[in-house]
Protein backbone atom coordinates (compact mmCIF):
# COMPACT_ATOMS: atom_id res chain seq x y z
CA UNK A 1 0.00 0.00 0.00
CA UNK A 2 1.37 3.65 -0.58
CA UNK A 3 2.21 5.32 2.15
CA UNK A 4 0.44 8.70 0.65
CA UNK A 5 -2.89 6.58 0.87
CA UNK A 6 -4.45 6.95 3.95
CA UNK A 7 -7.94 4.96 4.86
CA UNK A 8 -10.95 7.96 5.62
CA UNK A 9 -12.79 6.02 8.94
CA UNK A 10 -15.95 7.95 7.97
CA UNK A 11 -15.72 6.03 5.10
CA UNK A 12 -15.38 2.31 6.70
CA UNK A 13 -12.07 1.70 4.90
CA UNK A 14 -9.88 -0.59 6.43
CA UNK A 15 -7.85 -1.73 3.53
CA UNK A 16 -6.89 -5.44 3.82
CA UNK A 17 -3.33 -5.70 3.92
CA UNK A 18 -1.82 -9.42 4.97
CA UNK A 19 -0.66 -11.18 2.16
CA UNK A 20 -1.60 -14.62 2.94
CA UNK A 21 -4.67 -13.82 3.46
CA UNK A 22 -5.44 -12.27 0.61
CA UNK A 23 -4.36 -14.99 -1.31
CA UNK A 24 -6.67 -17.47 1.06
CA UNK A 25 -9.56 -15.51 -0.37
CA UNK A 26 -8.77 -15.79 -3.89
CA UNK A 27 -7.78 -19.50 -3.90
CA UNK A 28 -11.48 -19.74 -2.03
CA UNK A 29 -13.27 -18.23 -4.93
CA UNK A 30 -11.72 -20.82 -7.54
CA UNK A 31 -12.17 -18.36 -10.01
CA UNK A 32 -12.01 -19.98 -13.57
CA UNK A 33 -10.14 -18.15 -16.63
CA UNK A 34 -13.27 -17.48 -18.50
CA UNK A 35 -15.42 -15.80 -15.20
CA UNK A 36 -16.11 -12.65 -14.69
CA UNK A 37 -15.56 -11.40 -11.27
CA UNK A 38 -17.34 -8.14 -9.23
CA UNK A 39 -15.48 -6.47 -6.44
CA UNK A 40 -16.97 -4.21 -4.24
CA UNK A 41 -14.56 -1.58 -1.89
CA UNK A 42 -11.54 -2.14 -4.10
CA UNK A 43 -9.89 0.39 -2.19
CA UNK A 44 -6.04 0.52 -3.15
CA UNK A 45 -6.40 -2.68 -5.23
CA UNK A 46 -4.67 -5.17 -2.84
CA UNK A 47 -7.47 -7.68 -3.91
CA UNK A 48 -8.12 -6.37 -7.27
CA UNK A 49 -4.70 -7.28 -8.49
CA UNK A 50 -5.02 -11.08 -7.32
CA UNK A 51 -8.86 -10.94 -8.74
CA UNK A 52 -6.99 -9.73 -12.42
CA UNK A 53 -4.42 -12.54 -12.47
CA UNK A 54 -6.96 -15.13 -11.79
CA UNK A 55 -10.41 -13.93 -13.72
CA UNK A 56 -11.73 -12.67 -17.39
CA UNK A 57 -12.20 -9.67 -16.09
CA UNK A 58 -13.27 -7.78 -12.77
CA UNK A 59 -15.51 -4.80 -12.21
CA UNK A 60 -14.44 -2.75 -8.85
CA UNK A 61 -16.62 -1.02 -7.54
CA UNK A 62 -15.05 2.17 -5.45
CA UNK A 63 -17.17 4.90 -3.82
CA UNK A 64 -14.06 7.20 -3.26
CA UNK A 65 -12.97 9.26 -6.23
CA UNK A 66 -9.63 9.48 -4.98
CA UNK A 67 -9.25 5.35 -4.50
CA UNK A 68 -11.30 4.92 -7.75
CA UNK A 69 -8.82 7.43 -9.74
CA UNK A 70 -6.06 5.25 -8.22
CA UNK A 71 -7.58 1.91 -9.67
CA UNK A 72 -7.89 3.69 -12.82
CA UNK A 73 -4.26 4.44 -12.66
CA UNK A 74 -2.91 0.83 -11.72
CA UNK A 75 -5.30 -1.56 -13.41
CA UNK A 76 -4.88 1.15 -17.15
CA UNK A 77 -5.22 -1.27 -19.61
CA UNK A 78 -5.97 -4.24 -18.07
CA UNK A 79 -8.88 -6.45 -17.60
CA UNK A 80 -10.05 -4.65 -15.05
CA UNK A 81 -12.86 -2.04 -14.77
CA UNK A 82 -13.27 0.55 -12.37
CA UNK A 83 -17.00 1.53 -11.82
CA UNK A 84 -16.75 4.71 -9.32
CA UNK A 85 -20.08 5.08 -7.53
CA UNK A 86 -22.15 3.47 -4.13
CA UNK A 87 -22.39 -0.05 -5.01
CA UNK A 88 -26.02 0.25 -3.42
CA UNK A 89 -26.99 2.61 -6.09
CA UNK A 90 -25.25 1.70 -9.50
CA UNK A 91 -26.34 -0.77 -11.98
CA UNK A 92 -24.03 -3.85 -11.39
CA UNK A 93 -22.95 -5.67 -14.04
CA UNK A 94 -23.47 -8.99 -15.32
CA UNK A 95 -20.70 -11.29 -13.45
CA UNK A 96 -20.31 -14.81 -12.30
CA UNK A 97 -18.66 -14.41 -8.87
CA UNK A 98 -18.19 -11.78 -6.31
CA UNK A 99 -15.42 -11.50 -4.03
CA UNK A 100 -14.97 -8.58 -2.04
CA UNK A 101 -13.97 -6.96 1.53
CA UNK A 102 -17.05 -5.22 2.14
CA UNK A 103 -17.36 -2.15 3.70
CA UNK A 104 -19.30 -3.17 6.92
CA UNK A 105 -21.47 -0.49 7.43
CA UNK A 106 -23.57 -1.61 4.22
CA UNK A 107 -23.27 -5.71 5.13
CA UNK A 108 -27.12 -5.95 5.24
CA UNK A 109 -27.94 -3.73 2.51
CA UNK A 110 -25.52 -4.88 -0.27
CA UNK A 111 -25.69 -8.30 0.54
CA UNK A 112 -29.30 -8.43 -0.37
CA UNK A 113 -28.71 -6.06 -3.19
CA UNK A 114 -26.33 -8.86 -4.35
CA UNK A 115 -28.73 -11.84 -4.10
CA UNK A 116 -31.21 -10.53 -6.59
CA UNK A 117 -28.49 -10.85 -9.43
CA UNK A 118 -27.46 -14.28 -10.99
CA UNK A 119 -24.51 -15.46 -9.59
CA UNK A 120 -22.67 -18.58 -8.86
CA UNK A 121 -21.15 -18.00 -5.37
CA UNK A 122 -19.25 -14.81 -3.67
CA UNK A 123 -16.68 -14.82 -1.05
CA UNK A 124 -17.01 -11.90 1.18
CA UNK A 125 -15.81 -10.40 4.40
CA UNK A 126 -17.92 -9.17 7.13
CA UNK A 127 -17.72 -8.48 10.42
CA UNK A 128 -17.44 -12.03 12.63
CA UNK A 129 -20.55 -11.17 14.76
CA UNK A 130 -22.66 -10.22 11.53
CA UNK A 131 -20.87 -12.97 9.70
CA UNK A 132 -22.60 -15.67 13.12
CA UNK A 133 -25.75 -14.11 12.46
CA UNK A 134 -25.93 -14.75 8.94
CA UNK A 135 -25.16 -18.73 9.46
CA UNK A 136 -26.92 -18.90 12.76
CA UNK A 137 -29.64 -21.66 13.01
CA UNK A 138 -32.90 -21.54 15.82
CA UNK A 139 -32.36 -21.60 19.03
CA UNK A 140 -28.65 -20.57 18.78
CA UNK A 141 -28.19 -17.06 20.44
CA UNK A 142 -27.19 -15.30 17.13
CA UNK A 143 -30.23 -16.75 15.60
CA UNK A 144 -32.17 -13.63 14.25
CA UNK A 145 -34.09 -11.70 11.64
CA UNK A 146 -30.82 -11.53 9.18
CA UNK A 147 -30.70 -15.41 9.75
CA UNK A 148 -33.96 -15.80 8.51
CA UNK A 149 -33.90 -13.82 5.57
CA UNK A 150 -30.43 -14.56 4.10
CA UNK A 151 -30.80 -18.35 4.35
CA UNK A 152 -34.02 -18.09 2.41
CA UNK A 153 -32.18 -17.18 -0.94
CA UNK A 154 -28.49 -18.67 -0.64
CA UNK A 155 -26.62 -21.05 1.33
CA UNK A 156 -24.19 -19.82 3.84
CA UNK A 157 -20.96 -21.39 4.90
CA UNK A 158 -17.97 -19.74 7.12
CA UNK A 159 -14.64 -19.92 6.14
CA UNK A 160 -12.08 -18.30 8.07
CA UNK A 161 -11.88 -16.34 10.49
CA UNK A 162 -10.10 -12.62 10.44
CA UNK A 163 -7.99 -10.78 13.25
CA UNK A 164 -7.88 -6.86 13.23
CA UNK A 165 -4.36 -6.62 12.09
CA UNK A 166 -4.58 -7.81 8.89
CA UNK A 167 -6.10 -4.73 8.04
CA UNK A 168 -4.47 -0.94 7.98
CA UNK A 169 -6.06 0.75 10.26
CA UNK A 170 -7.05 -2.28 12.57
CA UNK A 171 -10.86 -2.59 12.64
CA UNK A 172 -12.53 -2.62 16.14
CA UNK A 173 -13.54 -6.21 15.42
CA UNK A 174 -12.98 -9.67 14.09
CA UNK A 175 -14.27 -10.39 10.57
CA UNK A 176 -15.12 -13.25 8.68
CA UNK A 177 -14.77 -14.63 5.92
CA UNK A 178 -18.18 -16.05 4.38
CA UNK A 179 -19.13 -18.23 1.25
CA UNK A 180 -22.76 -17.38 0.43
CA UNK A 181 -23.99 -19.55 -2.59
CA UNK A 182 -27.54 -18.09 -4.39
CA UNK A 183 -30.06 -21.17 -4.25
CA UNK A 184 -33.68 -21.75 -3.63
CA UNK A 185 -35.32 -21.71 -0.02
CA UNK A 186 -35.56 -25.35 1.22
CA UNK A 187 -39.08 -24.58 1.93
CA UNK A 188 -41.79 -22.57 -0.01
CA UNK A 189 -43.86 -19.71 0.35
CA UNK A 190 -46.99 -18.31 -0.97
CA UNK A 191 -46.12 -14.49 -0.69
CA UNK A 192 -42.67 -13.97 0.12
CA UNK A 193 -43.34 -10.25 0.80
CA UNK A 194 -45.72 -11.41 3.92
CA UNK A 195 -43.02 -14.01 5.11
CA UNK A 196 -40.47 -11.26 5.24
CA UNK A 197 -43.21 -9.33 6.64
CA UNK A 198 -44.32 -11.43 9.18
CA UNK A 199 -40.36 -12.42 9.89
CA UNK A 200 -39.71 -8.66 10.58
CA UNK A 201 -42.91 -8.64 13.16
CA UNK A 202 -41.67 -11.47 14.92
CA UNK A 203 -37.82 -10.53 15.30
CA UNK A 204 -39.09 -6.63 16.04
CA UNK A 205 -40.78 -7.77 19.43
CA UNK A 206 -38.21 -10.49 19.46
CA UNK A 207 -38.96 -10.69 23.82
CA UNK A 208 -42.09 -11.16 23.25
CA UNK A 209 -44.27 -14.09 22.73
CA UNK A 210 -45.04 -14.00 18.90
CA UNK A 211 -48.62 -13.51 19.73
CA UNK A 212 -47.95 -10.35 20.95
CA UNK A 213 -45.09 -9.19 18.45
CA UNK A 214 -47.69 -10.07 15.21
CA UNK A 215 -50.11 -8.15 16.76
CA UNK A 216 -47.91 -5.28 17.52
CA UNK A 217 -46.52 -5.30 14.17
CA UNK A 218 -49.59 -6.03 11.98
CA UNK A 219 -48.71 -3.24 9.84
CA UNK A 220 -45.57 -4.50 8.70
CA UNK A 221 -47.34 -7.28 6.93
CA UNK A 222 -50.14 -4.95 6.12
CA UNK A 223 -52.69 -7.07 7.74
CA UNK A 224 -55.96 -5.03 9.96
CA UNK A 225 -57.88 -7.65 11.56
CA UNK A 226 -54.52 -9.56 13.10
CA UNK A 227 -56.81 -9.54 16.56
CA UNK A 228 -58.52 -12.04 15.03
CA UNK A 229 -56.80 -13.73 12.82
CA UNK A 230 -54.47 -14.34 15.58
CA UNK A 231 -56.83 -16.77 17.12
CA UNK A 232 -56.89 -18.74 13.92
CA UNK A 233 -53.25 -19.96 13.68
CA UNK A 234 -51.71 -22.78 15.55
CA UNK A 235 -51.64 -21.26 19.45
CA UNK A 236 -48.60 -23.45 20.27
CA UNK A 237 -46.83 -21.19 18.28
CA UNK A 238 -48.03 -18.03 19.28
CA UNK A 239 -46.55 -18.91 22.43
CA UNK A 240 -43.05 -18.83 21.06
CA UNK A 241 -40.46 -16.45 20.75
CA UNK A 242 -38.77 -14.85 17.69
CA UNK A 243 -35.81 -17.09 18.32
CA UNK A 244 -37.65 -20.23 18.74
CA UNK A 245 -39.30 -20.43 15.56
CA UNK A 246 -37.73 -22.00 12.30
CA UNK A 247 -37.75 -20.57 9.20
CA UNK A 248 -39.92 -23.51 7.92
CA UNK A 249 -42.10 -22.73 10.39
CA UNK A 250 -42.59 -18.80 10.03
CA UNK A 251 -42.93 -19.57 5.90
CA UNK A 252 -46.36 -22.24 7.47
CA UNK A 253 -47.31 -19.28 9.67
CA UNK A 254 -47.08 -16.72 6.72
CA UNK A 255 -49.13 -19.55 4.69
CA UNK A 256 -51.83 -19.47 7.07
CA UNK A 257 -51.91 -15.95 7.10
CA UNK A 258 -51.96 -15.61 3.22
CA UNK A 259 -54.96 -18.08 2.82
CA UNK A 260 -56.88 -16.60 5.59
CA UNK A 261 -56.42 -12.91 4.75
CA UNK A 262 -57.64 -14.33 1.17
CA UNK A 263 -60.27 -16.51 2.57
CA UNK A 264 -62.09 -13.38 4.92
CA UNK A 265 -61.39 -10.82 1.56
CA UNK A 266 -63.30 -12.97 -0.79
CA UNK A 267 -66.54 -13.26 1.91
CA UNK A 268 -66.21 -9.40 1.99
CA UNK A 269 -66.65 -9.41 -1.86
CA UNK A 270 -69.14 -11.99 -1.99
Amino acid sequence: MRPDLKPDRRRDQHFLIDANILRKIVDFASIARDEDVLEIGGGPGNLTELLAQKAHRVYSVEVDPALASLLEGRFKGSNVTVIEGNALKVDLPKFDKVVANLPYSISSDVTFKLLKYDFKFGVLMYQREFALRMVARVGEPEYSRLSVDVQHFAAVELLMRVPPQAFAPPPPVESEVVKLTPRPAPYTVKDRGLFMGLVTAAFAGRRKRLRNALLKGAHIMGIENMKELIGRLPQDLMEKRAEEVAPEQYAELADLLYGLVRHDSSDLQG
